[in-house]
């Protein structure tokens, strides 16, 4: 028997891990090929049906540069102009990462920590406090918040898309409170799809491999009347499980069916909607104790209406149900989430906008008792979250010097009002720079797993949520730089230190007793570091992106509080260093080759050695057709993220795909 110990002092896993014999597809060839043989870049003519609808990769670097973004200001803004440390993964970068799921996908953005647990279980988190739910991290699809408040975070095997379906992904460093709301503290990410416009005709997928040892996906789009599109997918993959230190599978197989649909009205009329939603199945293997069991479905309407001068008015609907029911420990979970948002953008004269906008959310969760030895007291919580944010940006010199403030209240099922302000200047001395500076402060609200989690269910109590638990903070400080050197380079670097107060505690009731120990407010702390990112072009057929963060960390007792130094570790568990770089080469007309290496620093708490990952992509195109084939951890046979007990293995994936 094997103790898996999460990050979080209240929660713990237990696993028997059992022996399968191990098999491998050969890499030789593939070595050979990616590695060994020769590269003659070459430009021929361009054929359209090689080119997805919208291929950012083909602009020139200037216009990437200034692609627009929406998650810093909840409206369209050039990425050169903002005033964050944003980092955008578009749909090409995507593409020819080889990633398979979108938690991978992450793990192309420098910016972003990635940590892989079981076949179905990641850690992601940005500027640190890599905890197994990431409470700090706000997560959402096409503007659906994709976070449980079962534990306040973001549970990936519950989460997927058609890779094929993304635009591009926003993602946020620092906080995002005033706009987006609680869960945005260490940052925001925005996995936006394209429009049904845009994906018009049929896309067809089919591969496998020693990993991900099948998987299928299929998309048809088509017109709806005169000026109205539609798609509709359905995917479906089956993955081994992870590895142990001996190289035996880890007996976590993860298999999914997920499918969907989505409508797009008019893209140039003034009133614009949109209508989609998702379903899901998935069962994932606890062997020899069982198997654990997911479903869920979504639907989400959005509609916006254009009110001339750069006045427009957004409203958006959605409904979310998740269930799931997890082995080992046998906790079974459902909740369903109800959300209206709507906001107005409103300029007043030539130099001032003004957005504002309010929500209410309900979520209903209910996790029946299946055990006596853990579990949530009460069983079924109805919680509201209520909010609003006016948010005010001024042109003080006009294209070289804005200035932005706002707040965000928000009332929630465990705090009463609670603001979290911002305010963030941006300088642009020339076209090809941008300077910018902000201060803001986030909060982390509580959730249930502070609040209601109990070891038993029934007193005498050895550990109990804490009814006094309240939002944990974060006051953040930021300075960064953004510039065009010249037309083939574009660079971003981004400084920021943060102060946080009332973080997660388990502790001892005062005056102390034996039991039971409670969930409080008891740590405090800080952290520092620096991000770079970067895009360069050296040549029309090759494209190099990546960057490097570093990032430092210190955690403390608050006065008044004795915190377990073992508790103060569960917090997080973060690399200090850490590097990515991808490198696009379109070797002719028909062949793409792609390189993906990242360096991770050691983890501290447990220590998890570094490791260097490498990842290539070979791709053959001809006419609608493509073959590509993706070896993925090639320089060792395995690697520890998260802990020794689970590793990841070298991998191969091949797939056959087609578009007409």
């Amino acid at each position: 028997m094997t103790l898996l110990w999460t990050p979080r002092a209240q929660s713990c896993r237990f696993t028997k891990i059992g022996r399968a014999p191990a098999h491998w597809l050969s890499l030789s060839f593939l070595a050979a090929v990616l590695i060994g043989a020769p590269i003659q870049p070459a430009i021929a003519e361009t054929d359209d049906t090689n080119l997805q609808a919208r291929d950012l990769a083909k602009l020139p670097l200037n216009e990437l540069f200034n692609v627009e973004v929406t998650s810093v200001s909840k409206r369209p803004q050039k990425l050169s102009e903002t005033a964050s440390a944003i980092q955008v993964l578009t749909a090409d970068d995507i593409r020819r990462s080889g990633a398979t799921h979108l938690a991978d996908v992450l793990r192309i953005a420098a910016n972003v920590e990635v940590q892989q647990v079981v076949s179905y279980g990641w850690v992601v988190s940005t500027r640190g406090f890599d905890a197994l739910f990431s409470n700090k991290l706000l997560v959402m699809i096409d503007g659906r918040t994709i976070y449980t408040p079962l534990d306040a975070g973001v549970i990936w095997d519950a989460q997927g898309v058609l890779l094929e379906d993304i635009d591009r992904i926003e993602i946020i460093s620092g906080p995002g409170g005033t706009l987006w709301g609680a869960n945005a503290v260490n940052g925001v990410i925005n996995i936006i799809t394209k429009s049904a416009h845009e994906t018009r005709g049929t896309y067809i997928s089919g591969g496998g491999g020693s990993f991900v040892k099948d998987a299928g996906e299929a998309r048809i789009g088509g017109g709806l009347g005169a000026k109205s599109a539609f798609r509709v997918y359905g995917q479906r993959f089956d993955r081994n499980g992870m590895v142990l230190p001996d190289g035996d599978e880890g007996m976590n197989a993860w298999n999914t069916t997920r499918g969907g649909f989505r409508m797009d009205g008019d893209p140039e009329a003034r009133t614009r909607w949109t209508l989609q939603g998702d379903a899901y199945l998935g069962r994932e293997s606890s062997s020899p104790l069982g198997t654990s069991t997911i479903d869920g479905q979504n639907v989400l309407g959005h509609w916006s209406r254009s009110l001339g001068a750069g006045s427009a008015f957004d409203v958006q609907l959605y409904a979310d149900r998740t269930w799931r029911r997890d082995l080992p420990g046998a906790i079974t979970d459902q909740l369903e989430t109800y959300d209206a948002n709507l906001q107005h953008r409103l300029p007043l004269g030539s130099r001032q906008t003004v957005l504002w906008g309010a929500g209410y959310r309900l979520m209903v969760d209910e996790t029946p008792p299946s055990t006596p030895i853990v579990g949530f007291v009460p069983v079924e919580r109805h919680m509201e979250l209520v909010s609003a944010f006016l948010q005010d940006e001024f042109t003080l010199v006009p294209e070289r010097l804005t200035f932005t403030i706002g707040s965000k209240l928000e009332n929630g099922a465990y705090t009463s009002w609670e603001a979290q302000p911002s305010a963030r200047l941006t300088w642009t001395p020339t076209e090809r720079q941008t300077i910018w500076s902000a201060v803001s402060r986030a909060l982390r609200a509580p959730s249930r797993i502070d609040v209601d989690y109990h070891i038993p269910t029934t007193p005498p109590y050895l550990i109990a949520g804490g009814p006094d638990f309240h939002s944990e903070k974060v006051d953040a400080y930021e300075l960064g730089y953004r510039a065009e050197p010249f037309q083939a380079l574009a660079v971003s670097l981004a400084g920021f230190y943060n102060k946080y107060d009332d973080l997660y505690s388990v502790e001892q009731e005062s005056p102390p007793a034996a039991f039971p120990y409670t969930i409080q407010n008891g740590a405090a702390g800080q952290t520092w570091g620096a991000e770079f990112s970067g895009v360069y072009r050296p040549a029309e057929w090759w494209r190099m992106r990546g960057g490097y963060t570093w990032i430092r960390k210190d955690l403390w007792s608050r006065p008044g509080h004795d915190v377990l130094n073992s508790v103060l570790a569960s917090l997080g568990n973060d690399p200090n260093d850490q590097a990515v770089l991808q490198s696009m080469i379109d070797v002719s007309s028909h062949w793409r080759w792609d390189v993906t290496g990242r360096y991770v620093d050691r983890l501290p708490n447990p220590g998890i050695p570094s490791y260097i990952g490498l990842d290539s992509r070979l791709a053959w195109t001809v006419g609608r057709w493509e073959i590509s084939t993706v070896g993925q951890n090639l320089i060792a046979p395995q690697h520890s993220e998260f802990s020794e007990a689970q590793q990841v293995p070298r991998s191969v994936f091949g797939r056959l795909a087609a578009r007409w």
